[in-house]
């Protein structure tokens, strides 16, 4: 798999400094508990210099090793997942797992996940400890498109590519759906694109036409596509370019 960029934190953007234990901790998997101890061992070193006091301010530039492996804090990161069927958009496990579960990632729980999938739809997945990032996709005011194609119990004809531009009534809902673009592969297999993200949106819209989505997996979100090489439950980090594009 492959790991791709890693962005690692301006050490300014936190502070001048920083205590020493809260550095362990923001660096590895160790509790605050188990950094002092690791400090009172002498497993820490800065500078080469054996450090036991957990207050002691760590400094831009400064070198600080852990049994003698330099350790550095971990910047902004941001994923794409190819997520497969029966795994949920949650940062815990429930009834189904957690598509968190799938990464073999340093300190996953400061992910969280930039736009909900069902359990049984497919595809791309943004993962992120970026909170504003996520907010350009998720806030229905940036209108980021998200394009998925649709497997439909019932066959569909041109007609429905204005409906679907006009904006859909759905049940229990105020107003039209934002204009959604419809393109019709076959009579039962369509590419749907939508800057919405209301619940069970794609399903509903195409029930408040009389038919039934049996197979939904999304391609794209804004012009981040998924990428091909990646299997169902496989991940990679992004491009420099592709998390400038949000």
């Amino acid at each position: 798999m492959d790991a791709g960029p890693i962005i690692w934190l301006n050490f300014l953007k936190l502070s001048n400094h920083v205590r020493l234990d809260k550095f362990i901790c923001e660096c590895t998997s160790l509790t605050r508990t188990l950094a002092k101890k690791a400090l009172h061992r002498g497993d820490i070193t800065c500078d080469g210099v054996v450090v036991k006091d957990s207050g002691f301010k760590v400094i831009k530039g400064m070198q600080v090793c852990l049994e003698g492996e330099p350790i550095s804090l971990i910047g902004e990161r941001y994923l794409m997942l190819n997520k497969p069927i029966d795994t949920i958009c949650s940062t815990i496990d429930e009834v189904y797992p957690s598509v968190l579960s799938l990464l073999d990632i340093e300190k996953p729980e400061t992910l969280h996940i930039a736009g909900r999938l069902d359990v049984d739809t497919t595809g791309l997945v943004l993962i992120t400890s970026d909170g504003q990032w996520s907010h350009k996709i998720t806030s229905p005011k940036k209108e980021c498109g998200k394009r998925y194609l649709v497997n439909l119990a019932e066959p569909v004809d041109e007609s429905l590519i204005p409906i679907f531009a006009a904006g859909i009534e759905l049940r229990n809902e105020d107003g039209l759906t934002k204009p959604a673009l419809l393109e019709i592969i076959e009579p039962n297999l369509v590419r749907l694109t939508i800057t919405e993200g209301k619940y069970h949106q794609v399903k509903r819209m195409f029930a408040a036409q009389g038919n039934h989505v049996v197979g939904l997996h999304r391609e794209s979100i804004g012009s981040i596509e998924l990428d091909p090489r990646l299997d169902l439950g496989e991940w990679r980090y992004l491009t420099d370019a592709e998390i400038a594009s949000i």
